[in-house]
């Protein structure tokens, strides 16, 4: 990554966290995951880190499917049940049975990240992705496999920052056919839903 890449990520975490300071609110990558889950999503629907649960709250009501959304923070938990969303604080999907879901939804912190710049707050925890920005997807794709059902499919949200080709090589190290839903390209970024089966 260019210093220039650096730069434009640091601004765009600064925005972001100035908006808001406790819960993640919707933006350019919540939008295009609700598109996506719109399209793709059945069955029994988990959105991991909901946030403000706006896209949880779309995909229950623009689909046929039973949606659950989950958090790590409490607040994020709490606006998600404030729109009707059923919400459980968890880490990524710690407490769900195996062969629960038949769709997995997730936008996860993706913004690499120098770690003598963390704010170590909740909306750092929402945006940063650790130095290489997969520090919470590589857990995710690493586990999410056990909740689903046999036919179960996952949509990832990828930032171009996050390394792309990374994050395809490891889903599929974890047995997952991988294929691209929807991408947009924006000034520092592209971002890509991937459909993970």
């Amino acid at each position: 990554m260019t210093n220039d890449s650096v730069d434009d990520t640091t601004a765009a975490l600064a925005d972001r966290r100035g908006m808001e300071t406790a819960v993640y609110q919707p933006a350019e990558d919540s939008r295009l995951l609700a598109e996506a889950a719109i399209e793709h999503a059945r069955g029994r629907a988990l959105e991991v880190g909901t946030g403000s649960g706006w896209v949880a709250e779309r995909i229950a009501t623009e689909t046929d499917a039973d949606v659950v959304a989950s958090d790590y923070n409490p607040a994020a938990c709490r606006q998600a049940r404030d729109r009707g969303v059923p919400a459980v604080r968890a880490n990524l999907v710690e407490p769900f049975r195996a062969n629960s879901f038949d769709t997995v939804a997730f936008n996860p912190p993706y913004l690499p990240t120098d770690p003598e710049n963390e704010w170590e707050d909740w909306m750092e925890r929402a945006l940063s992705g650790g130095e290489s920005g997969r520090a919470v997807i590589v857990p995710f794709l690493d586990t999410v496999g056990r909740i689903l059902r046999p036919d179960g499919a996952v949509l990832l949200l990828v930032s171009s920052l996050t390394g792309f080709d990374a994050v395809v090589d490891r889903a599929e190290r974890n047995g997952f056919a991988v294929s691209t839903v929807r991408e947009e390209s924006y000034p520092f970024e592209t971002l890509s839903i991937l459909r993970l089966e």
